[in-house]
C-alpha cells in the first residue's frame, strides 16, 4: 500500500469533480506546501475545471500546472462578473505564478464626475484616487463597458468629457458638439442650471435611482416604433439596453463595508464553517474550517465557541471588522461584541438580521459552507481515514471496499418503498444505488418489507449476480437485524457481516446504538468518532433514497387516474364514467348497478370497476 508520501502530491480530480457545483464562481490550485499556483474564474466552475484534467490537448504550461496541483479549493459568486472582479482582486493580493501579471498592475475601471464648479465632465479612469474631489462611480467588469456605458450616457446627455485645460481654452464649439455629443458648454451654449439638471439625471442613472428615465425612453421607443421611425426606435431600445447594463450592481463590491461573513453547513458528523472577507465592500476571499465540536452543542453555542478562537484563540494580530454577520443568533453576543470592539479600538457589531447586500453577502457563505462541506465529504482522503477507523471500531480482518445499507419508507403503511444504497472506499456509488416496490406485504409491516428486500437483493447475489458486499447495515432496532440474520443464514450469507444501527433513546443524530448480529451486542461510539460519521453517512443516504422513491411513486399514484389499470377500462370507457358521475369520488359512491348503466360497462365490468375502488 502506498504511503501518504507517496500520494500526498496526487490530486483526485474525478472525485472533486463529481461533487463540484455548475455556479458561476472562482477557482484557486494549490501545491502541496499550500501556495496557491493558479486563480481562474468560471460561468460554470465544473464544466471549466474539468477542463484542466482531460487526457489530451492541454498545452505544455497547462499540463505544468496540472502537474503540481494538490488541491482545488472554490469560492461561488452570484454570477460570471462577480466571479471576474474577485479573480482580479484574488491575483492582486496572491500573485499566483501561473497567471499573467500586468506590469502596470492596472486596478478595475471607473467613471469620473469632475468637481468642476459649473460644468463638470463624465470620463473613464482607471482606479480612483483620493486626491480627485469629484464623485467615482464603480468598479466595471471591463474597460470595453465602461466607454461603451459613456458613449451611451453621452448621446443622452450630453456631457463634455474634454480635460479642463482643453475646456479653458476653447472659443468654439468642438467635433463633440457637431455629432450632437455635447451641448457645448465651453462657448455658453447650455446654462449652467441645465447642465447640472442633465449631470443630476446622469447621475441618477449611475447609481441606479432612477427609474422613471428608462421608462420615457421605452415611451419614446414605443411612440417612435408605432410612428414607423423603425431606426430610431432601434437606438432607444440600444440606450435602455446599455443604460441597464451599465446600472447593473455587483455585489462582489458594493458601495461599501467592512465585515467577516460566516456561514455553516452540517452533515455526517463534520460541520463546516465558511468565512468571507470583506473589506471597502470588495469581497476578497474564503476561508474555510472543520472544527471538531460536541453533538449536544447548538448552532448558538458552536458559533460562539467559533468566534472566540477565530479572533483571540490565535497568536497572530487579526484584522477586525466594523461587522461580523452571523446566520443565528450568538450565545453571549453582547460579551463577545463588547471584546471585539475593545480589542479593535472601534465598535464591532455582530449582525443577524440584515437586508440587500449584506443578506447577499450571508446566501453566498451559506452556499460556500455547503458546497465546501460536500466536496469535504467526498475526497478520498477522508473516506479513507474514516474507512480504516470503522474497521478498527467493528475489528474487521480487512477493511471494508463495498458496502451497503437498507431503510423502509412508506406513509401510513401505503407505497412501500425500500432502499439500498452502496459506499465504496471512494464515498457513496450512486450507479449502484437500488430502489424496490414493496407488495404483497401488510401496510406498516417494516420487518416483513425488509425481509422482501433482502430476500429480492441477496437470492440475487447468491446465484453469482452482482457484487457481494463486504458489510451491511440496516437502519433499524434488533427486531429488523433478526430478520437480516435470518434471510441471511438461509442464504447461506452468514460470512458477511452485518450491523443494525438503532436511534438511540433520545432518537438524536450522535446517539446511535449499533449492534453486531453476530454477538447480539450493542454498544455506542463517541459523537466525534470518523466511523461513526461514516455511518452516519450512509444511514442518511439510505433514508434520504427511500423517502425520494416513496414520494415518487406516491405522486405518480396520485397523478394516475384510479380507474387506470383496471382491466377492460380504457381512456373511452373512463371518459363515459368521469362524465355519467363527474368525478371519482361518485363513482366510488356508486353500486355496480349504477356503474352498470354507464354506456360501454357490463355488468360483469361494473362488478370488477367496484371491487377495483373498494380493495375487493
Amino acid at each position: 500500500m502506498p504511503t501518504k508520501s507517496d500520494t500526498a502530491h496526487e490530486f483526485d480530480s474525478k472525485t472533486f469533480l463529481k461533487r463540484l457545483t455548475e455556479r458561476p464562481g472562482v477557482y484557486r490550485m494549490l501545491d502541496t506546501a499550500g501556495e496557491v499556483l493558479y486563480v481562474g474564474k468560471a460561468r460554470n466552475l465544473k464544466n471549466r475545471v474539468s477542463s484542466y484534467f482531460r487526457k489530451s490537448g492541454l498545452s505544455a504550461k497547462t499540463e505544468a500546472l496540472v502537474s503540481r496541483i494538490a488541491q482545488v479549493e472554490v469560492t461561488i459568486t452570484g454570477s460570471e462578473t462577480e466571479a471576474l472582479l474577485l479573480e482580479q482582486n484574488l491575483i492582486k493580493s496572491l500573485r499566483p505564478p501561473y497567471n499573467i501579471l500586468l506590469r502596470d498592475d492596472k486596478s478595475y475601471p471607473y467613471i469620473y464626475l469632475s468637481g468642476h464648479d459649473k460644468y463638470p465632465s463624465l470620463t473613464f479612469r482607471r482606479g480612483r484616487t483620493r486626491r480627485a474631489k469629484g464623485s467615482w462611480f464603480g468598479p466595471y467588469p471591463s474597460s470595453g463597458a465602461v466607454r461603451e456605458s459613456l458613449n451611451v450616457l453621452q448621446k443622452i446627455f450630453r456631457i463634455r468629457n474634454c480635460s479642463d485645460s482643453f475646456f479653458n481654452n476653447r472659443s468654439r464649439p468642438c467635433l463633440q458638439y457637431q455629432i450632437n455629443r455635447c451641448t457645448a458648454p465651453c462657448v455658453g451654449y447650455i446654462s449652467p442650471e441645465d447642465y447640472a439638471n442633465d449631470i443630476r439625471h446622469a447621475t441618477m442613472f449611475l447609481e441606479g435611482k432612477n427609474p422613471a428615465i428608462l421608462d420615457d425612453l421605452m415611451q419614446s421607443m414605443e411612440t417612435a416604433s408605432q410612428a414607423l421611425e423603425f431606426e430610431k426606435a432601434a437606438i432607444y431600445r440600444d440606450q435602455v439596453n446599455h443604460l441597464r447594463h451599465v446600472q447593473e450592481q455587483q455585489s462582489i463590491e458594493a458601495s461599501g463595508g467592512d465585515a467577516d461573513v460566516i456561514a455553516m453547513a452540517q452533515d455526517a458528523g463534520v460541520v463546516c464553517v465558511v468565512v468571507i472577507l470583506v473589506r471597502g465592500g470588495r469581497v476578497l476571499g474564503t476561508k474555510d474550517y472543520f472544527p471538531r465540536f460536541s453533538l449536544e452543542q447548538s448552532d448558538a453555542e458552536l458559533l460562539s465557541a467559533f468566534l472566540g478562537q477565530f479572533y483571540f484563540g490565535g497568536d497572530a494580530q487579526r484584522e477586525f471588522p466594523r461587522e461580523v454577520l452571523v446566520p443565528v443568533e450568538v450565545d453571549e453576543q453582547d460579551i463577545l461584541s463588547q471584546a471585539l470592539t475593545e480589542a479593535a479600538g472601534r465598535e464591532v457589531r455582530i449582525r443577524r438580521n440584515v437586508r440587500g447586500e449584506r443578506r447577499r453577502w450571508l446566501d453566498l457563505a451559506a452556499t460556500n459552507a455547503q458546497q465546501t462541506l460536500l466536496t469535504h465529504l467526498a475526497s478520498k482522503e477522508t473516506v479513507y481515514r474514516r474507512l480504516l477507523a470503522l474497521r478498527d471500531l467493528l475489528e474487521l480482518k480487512e477493511t471494508p471496499s463495498r458496502m451497503e445499507c437498507f431503510d423502509i419508507s412508506h406513509s401510513h403503511g401505503e407505497n412501500t418503498v425500500a432502499s439500498c444504497v452502496v459506499f465504496d472506499e471512494n464515498g457513496p456509488l450512486k450507479s449502484d444505488y437500488r430502489l424496490y416496490n414493496i407488495e404483497g406485504v401488510t401496510g406498516g409491516d417494516d420487518y416483513g418489507a425488509m425481509r422482501q428486500v433482502l430476500t429480492r437483493r441477496y437470492t440475487r447475489i447468491k446465484s453469482g449476480e452482482g457484487k457481494r458486499p463486504d458489510l451491511v447495515f440496516v437502519d433499524g432496532g434488533k427486531g429488523q437485524l433478526n430478520v437480516a440474520r435470518d434471510v441471511f443464514e438461509q442464504l447461506g450469507l452468514s460470512d458477511i457481516t452485518l450491523i443494525g444501527v438503532a436511534k438511540g433513546v433520545t432518537r438524536k443524530a450522535g446517539m446511535e446504538q449499533l449492534i453486531d448480529a453476530l454477538t447480539d451486542a450493542t454498544f455506542r461510539v463517541p459523537s466525534d468518532s470518523p466511523a461513526l460519521h461514516l455511518i452516519q453517512h450512509i444511514r442518511d443516504e439510505s433514508h434520504r433514497f427511500a423517502i425520494t422513491g416513496h414520494r415518487a411513486r406516491r405522486d405518480k399514484k396520485r397523478r394516475q387516474s384510479t380507474l387506470e389499470g383496471i382491466e377492460g377500462v380504457g381512456a373511452k370507457r373512463r371518459r363515459e364514467l368521469i362524465r355519467y358521475f363527474g368525478g371519482i369520488q361518485e363513482i366510488k359512491k356508486a353500486s355496480v348497478t349504477e356503474i352498470a348503466k354507464v354506456r360501454g360497462i357490463s355488468r360483469g365490468l361494473a362488478e370488477s370497476i367496484y371491487a377495483a375502488l373498494h380493495n375487493e
